[in-house]
């Protein structure tokens, strides 16, 4: 039985000073974004191109149009900003810098809201890193950030002529029963130090993965930072550079480089309410 005050499963309520709480952290970062030149858009709810996004299409929460086209609500915003921005609104703009404010949802009945970035046709993942991390800094939070190549996972799957399934899943101690030195290595590295030291040890493709991280690691400006080599991540539309943003245990962003429409671009979404959780009082 339904009662009548009863809400979904997995579904957001904010009210009192938790309303107020989003609501000053959506002011506050919408006015840095738009400072830093982003401005801001508000896609539509319901989507066509979802499962491009999302590697589970279970999550995602299907419907039919009137012409019996498969619709999904949002369950990402990420291509669906890059899309609309380059087919639909390109030849009334030019702007590459762009912010949104809005929730995603997931089957059968979460919501999630989100504040995230894209920077199209922008190639410095390392000034997207830093500005992120001045993004918290608008907040007074200096979390972990955690980078990786995903590139590096693929090749390292060819290599070894095993399931890419082993990076996607976290199953380490699969790998490390391959028994391969340089592997081993790899795995425990956290550092440039630690790559800088075993990078020349590694086969030729994966050595040049490698040393991109390590690049895009040496022009951060942000010291609270981790490197996770064969982190993999279950997004489809991430390429090579990847991170997350961690503290106390919760995810706090995600985000990396994608390619759209033969376009390729940087972008980061937080998550409102990890981050409200994180700094109540």
């Amino acid at each position: 039985m339904i009662h009548e005050h009863e809400i979904p499963n997995g579904s957001c309520l904010y009210f009192g000073a938790s309303a107020k709480a989003k609501r000053e952290l959506e002011n506050k970062l919408s006015t840095y974004l738009d400072e830093q030149g982003f401005q801001e858009i508000v896609t539509p709810n319901f989507s066509y191109t979802q499962h491009q996004s999302i590697d589970n299409e279970n999550e995602l929460i299907k419907i039919s149009d009137e012409d019996n086209n498969q619709v999904s609500l949002r369950a990402d915003s990420t291509l669906d900003v890059a899309r609309i921005i380059t087919k639909r609104l390109g030849r009334t703009t030019n702007h590459k810098k762009w912010f949104y404010i809005q929730p995603v949802f997931s089957y059968p009945s979460s919501e999630n809201y989100q504040i995230g970035l894209e920077w199209l046709e922008h190639t410095n993942a390392s000034e997207v890193i830093n500005l992120s991390a001045n993004v918290f800094e608008q907040i007074n939070i200096k979390p972990l950030i955690q980078i990786t190549n995903i590139q590096i996972a693929k090749l390292v799957a060819i290599e070894l002529n095993i399931s890419i399934d082993l990076f996607k899943d976290g199953l380490i101690s699969k790998l490390f029963e391959l028994k391969v030195d340089w592997l081993d290595k790899l795995i425990y590295a956290s550092s440039v130090k630690d790559l800088e030291s075993i990078v020349n040890t590694l086969p030729s493709k994966v050595m040049q993965e490698v040393q991109k991280l390590i690049n895009i690691a040496k022009d951060l400006t942000y010291e609270n930072i981790t490197i996770s080599a064969l982190y993999y991540a279950k997004m489809k539309y991430y390429e090579d550079v990847y991170f997350r943003i961690i503290q106390d245990n919760e995810v706090l962003a995600r985000g990396g480089r994608y390619t759209s429409e033969g376009i390729s671009s940087l972008g980061f979404a937080l998550y409102t309410k990890n981050i409200l959780e994180i700094t109540k009082d």
